[in-house]
């Protein structure tokens, strides 16, 4: 069977199936990916448990988020660097064990102080799992094929966080914040059995590690330090930016300038490397750099939402944090239907219309929850997810896909790493981003309604009035349980009309994206990217 126009130049060399089905390949990377992939928003809803079993405050059991994100996102850059050196298969099960043996750690945490430490290791060791993962996939399928490929695992990759926080609302409702963590055990034990047995380090890659050893190991130490610092804290700084009131606090300040000098010294110094932690000459290629920015939108809008929707059933509408979870499940459903459909279109629509089409989904869910109310009920909470999620698939396949043409194989670990740290960087902006514009838009809202709240204002008073008269049977207090009433009717509003101005942002950062889908060079539906390079 002769092979397609795309395929052309690819070999199976680099295959980690081996003489095996491809296709059983997926399902065994995945529950790795599935594991570490939720565990970013499973603990999201056990903070206030946590903090009060280890009789810390919810600040501190921040820490417990923030602590793992840090670590993410400074060993993810470095991971394709370090599955080229010790070898793909021996890093990625390296990275398994740490993150299963310190999910056992954080599970049986006595203290907060063990627990952080523990979630910085188990931070270190899921970092590096989707990088090698998608490596994995865009050598072991021909180009061709790629688009099905990505679909199977994105479904992992997208589902994940959407189901994080209604599991662990359950397990935290139902058992104890401890089980959020222990989960992780039997699932990684299973994750290193099956990828012992079933994947394979081809030859190819054997030799590859081999030829770098050889030549003695040069670790690009300056470069990590870069790496480190710009990384981990720009994610403290966006992580704790809002509750430390961003730059009146000295240390904000600090890491936040900090991080950007380390930042602007990492390109340079990056060129200049013969081996360097990030290749930095990827972004010469046109349809990566473009992929990448619109990776940076894509994590904006699917991690920002996916916390802050939960909230505001929460918050606003009174849910539990199990019925609040329930409402993305919907989502969830819609994604799963989707992504075999965008997999097969993939290999044949120009990918820059169905990413202009994921983006537009984007805006159109957005101006539709831009017209929520308080009146809200669970199905259109269900339903505006609904119409969110079928869009993402048509972000995630495609950008992934196109991103990796024009690479050498040699470039996959190295592009997979990066796309990954994009992506995350652009959740932890999002998350950021959204929690200002709430707490501000709260504050700002509230004054404003407040101030309709004097006697001057007739509705005011006659409200007061019919409230006091229906309380009547509590006495004197009766005025000041009306108050109350009215007073937490303005703070609900309040808070509705924050998320709506978010909903607003959201909108516009998604109409922002599309001019840049344009901007890619043209990848034929049979055949190379245009001038790839």
């Amino acid at each position: 069977m002769s092979a397609r126009p795309q395929d052309v130049g690819w070999t199976p060399a680099r295959s980690v199936a081996g003489h095996r089905n491809p296709w059983s390949i997926v399902g065994v990377i995945s529950i790795a990916t599935f594991m570490v992939v939720l565990d970013t928003s499973i603990a999201n809803v056990s903070l206030g448990n946590i903090a009060g079993n280890l009789a810390v405050s919810y600040d501190e059991a921040t820490w417990i988020l923030t602590s793992y994100l840090v670590a993410n996102a400074v060993i993810l850059p470095a991971s394709g660097w370090l599955a080229d050196v010790l070898g793909r298969k021996r890093y990625y099960m390296l990275s398994v064990a740490l993150f299963t043996l310190s999910s056992l750690v954080c599970g049986l945490a006595p203290n907060i102080t063990v627990l952080i430490i523990a979630r910085v290791f188990q931070g270190l060791g899921g970092g590096g799992l989707q990088t090698v993962e998608q490596s994995m996939l865009a050598d072991t399928f021909p180009p061709s094929k790629r688009g099905m490929a990505f679909a199977a695992y994105g479904i992992v990759v997208v589902v994940a966080p959407i189901l994080g926080p209604t599991l662990g609302g359950w397990i935290t409702d139902n058992f104890s914040w401890h089980w959020v963590f222990l989960i992780n055990v039997p699932v990684g034990i299973a994750s290193l059995s099956l990828v012992s047995t079933l994947v394979v380090e081809p030859r190819a890659l054997r030799e590859h590690t081999a030829a770098l050893r050889a030549g003695g190991i040069r670790i690009d130490y300056v470069g990590f330090a870069f790496v480190a610092l710009a990384l981990g804290f720009m994610e403290v700084t966006l992580d704790r930016g809002q509750q430390d009131d961003w730059f009146s606090s000295p240390m904000i300040t600090w890491l936040a300038i900090t991080g950007a000098i380390s930042l602007l010294a990492l390109i340079p110094w990056e060129l200049l490397q013969r081996n360097p932690i990030i290749n930095v000459h990827l972004f010469k290629k046109r349809n990566f750099a473009m992929a990448e920015a619109l990776f940076l939108a894509l994590g904006v809008v699917l991690f920002g939402t996916t916390q802050f929707i939960p909230q505001l059933l929460q918050e606003v509408l009174g849910y539990t944090a199990e019925n609040a979870g329930f409402a993305l499940t919907a989502g969830g459903v819609a994604t799963i239907l989707v992504m075999p459909l965008v997999g097969i279109l993939s290999g044949r629509v120009d990918a820059r219309y169905l990413v202009a089409f994921g983006f537009v989904a984007q805006a159109v869910s957005f101006w539709v929850m831009g017209h929520l109310s308080t009146q809200m009920s669970f199905f259109d909470a269900a339903f505006v997810r609904m119409l969110q999620s079928v869009g993402l698939p048509f972000l995630f396949i495609p950008l992934t896909t196109v991103a990796y043409v024009g690479l050498r194989p040699s470039e996959n670990n190295q592009a997979s790493g990066l796309m990954n740290v994009v992506r995350n960087l652009g959740g932890t902006i999002g998350i950021s981003v959204v929690q200002t514009l709430l707490a501000r838009g709260s504050q700002h809202y509230q004054s404003r309604l407040v101030e309709q709240l004097t006697p001057l204002n007739s509705n005011y008073t006659q409200a007061l009035q019919q409230m006091t008269q229906s309380l009547a049977g509590q006495g004197a207090a009766a005025g000041r349980e009306a108050l109350g009433v009215i007073f937490s009717n303005v703070q609900q509003q309040s808070q509705m009309l924050a998320y709506i101005e978010v909903f607003h942002v959201l909108l516009w950062v998604t109409i922002g994206a599309l001019p840049l889908v344009f901007l890619m060079r043209k990848a034929r539906p049979h055949g190379p990217v245009e001038a790839a390079a």
